[in-house]
């Protein structure tokens, strides 16, 4: 029986960013990453630049720039994950050019962002969840020690992705029942339909002010994370809980709405 990862148009799994961040390079290794990188096109491209513009001018100052350039494109080679694979393993690593995924693959969260009506609500729902995944992105790339002390935020950031979809969608029922009454004026008495119509309308808006704020507070997650990566000891630790508080804050507020958002039973007509 074939292998399945045999099969023609396979696709072989790739180590994540992060994993070829962790890795250690043999002396053997290094010693080829390194030459790689002085024999990297673009460096040898900038030395034959440099030497042509410098025989041509006669100015000593460009050999200088010339070599400072050559030797800063050499080391920013020699730490790149990205090229340690390139030349040790042979494979080229793409990371912003992923096919947009069909609708089988999408997580579900997306497929049920992608069934809310297009408005308002869809839009900032649609930039959370962008905005949630730079941040785990962000957390992803971090070095070992930001990882560490951010890896009880995972969890809470998935928490609040799907508990803001559940806020939303409830928020579209209430929309839909405030539309259908509109159009049966009526139905029910005018002043139950009043009251009625006045506790969706409040349900509504708090929706609608949560996810605003929801979507403001995630805005800036990425760049604490980043924080968090640069602060050393107790003060990374101290970076990390209060964006752990924060967020168990938001997984509240959305939770209590979640609970509370739903369109109640019509009253007697």
């Amino acid at each position: 029986m074939n292998n399945p990862d045999d099969r023609p148009g396979a696709t072989e799994e790739r180590p994540s960013l992060g994993a070829l961040r962790k890795r250690r390079l043999s002396p053997e290794e290094r010693r080829r990453v390194a030459r790689a990188a002085f024999l990297r096109p673009m460096g040898l491209f900038v030395v034959a630049i440099g030497g042509v513009f410098s025989a041509l001018t006669l100015s000593w100052w460009v050999v200088v720039l010339t070599l400072a350039t050559y030797a800063a494109l050499i080391f920013l080679a020699a730490r790149d994950p990205l090229f340690w694979a390139h030349v040790l393993e042979g494979r080229e690593y793409r990371l912003e050019t992923r096919p947009a995924p069909s609708r089988e693959e999408e997580a579900p969260l997306e497929r049920r962002v992608r069934r809310l009506p297009h408005g308002e609500t869809r839009r900032k729902v649609e930039e959370a969840l962008g905005l949630h995944q730079r941040t785990m992105v962000a957390i992803e790339e971090s070095d070992d020690v930001a990882r560490t002390v951010l890896d009880d935020a995972i969890p809470k950031l998935h928490g609040i992705a799907g508990r803001l979809v559940d806020v939303a969608e409830r928020r579209e029922e209430v929309a839909g029942t405030i539309r259908d009454l509109e159009h049966h004026a009526g139905a029910l008495q005018r002043e139950n339909r009043d009251a009625y119509l006045a506790g969706l309308e409040n349900e509504l808006r708090a929706a609608d002010e949560e996810i605003s704020r929801t979507v403001e507070k995630l805005s800036s997650l990425r760049s604490r994370v980043v924080r968090v990566s640069v602060e050393i000891g107790g003060a990374a630790q101290e970076a990390a809980a209060r964006l752990n508080a924060d967020l168990d804050e938001m997984n509240l507020r959305l939770d209590a709405l979640r609970s509370s958002t739903s369109p109640p039973e019509p009253p007697s007509r």
